[in-house]
């Protein structure tokens, strides 16, 4: 392993994980709703969730996964229901300090989002199918493909909740609340669309 090895995977994590989809709508949804220290919860969640499809898939998940299009087709099927689910959820959350804040999704869903998040099995199977290295070489490349995944989710997840939290200070009416939790409603719902092409 060396700095021409880890570069591109550097870049790859910064890539999949900075670039809008459903964890990151669902964390400037989140940024805004609850703020930038409620959100941690929720950001956490979908890091450690998005590792742990990692880690299963370097285990050998990945292979069982690329094996089988029926499972394929089922994680598209119930990843696109529980997509537009949250969606639901995000364009009903109410104002900030409303007893309808509760309408946003809490950490448990945020984690269990991973596991039917076809964006998230994409990374975990392209990472660790294109970065893991061979032989005795293959765990301790594992070890860095995970770390520097987890580094990055927190780091790309933490800049879209703080402009979740900016854009919390932005609006001032509940017109404006509605607005903003619906657009972020829409969006996730048309991550939707990615898991069919």
């Amino acid at each position: 392993m060396d700095f021409a090895w880890f570069l591109p995977l550097l870049g790859f994590a910064l890539i999949t994980c900075g670039t809008p989809g459903p964890n990151n709508m669902l964390l400037t949804a989140a940024g805004a709703n609850l703020g930038f220290r409620a959100s941690m919860p929720t950001l956490v969640a979908v890091v450690s969730g998005l590792n742990l499809i990692m880690l299963a898939t370097a285990l050998g998940l990945g292979v069982v996964f690329a094996s089988q299009p029926m499972l394929h087709q089922g994680l598209r099927i119930i990843g696109s229901g529980y997509l537009l689910w949250l969606a639901w959820k995000l364009a009903r959350a109410g104002e900030p300090g409303e007893r309808r804040v509760s309408e946003m999704p809490r950490w448990h869903q945020a984690a269990f989002l991973q596991l039917l998040n076809p964006k998230g099995w994409f990374m975990a199977l392209s990472a660790v199918g294109g970065f893991t290295l061979a032989d005795s070489s293959y765990w301790p490349s594992a070890i860095v493909v995970l770390a520097t995944f987890f580094a990055m989710g927190l780091i790309t997840g933490a800049f879209w909740v703080l402009f979740g939290a900016q854009v919390r200070r932005l609006i001032r009416t509940a017109q404006g609340w509605q607005r903003f939790n619906l657009c972020m409603g829409l969006l996730t719902a048309a991550c939707v669309v990615m898991v069919w092409m």
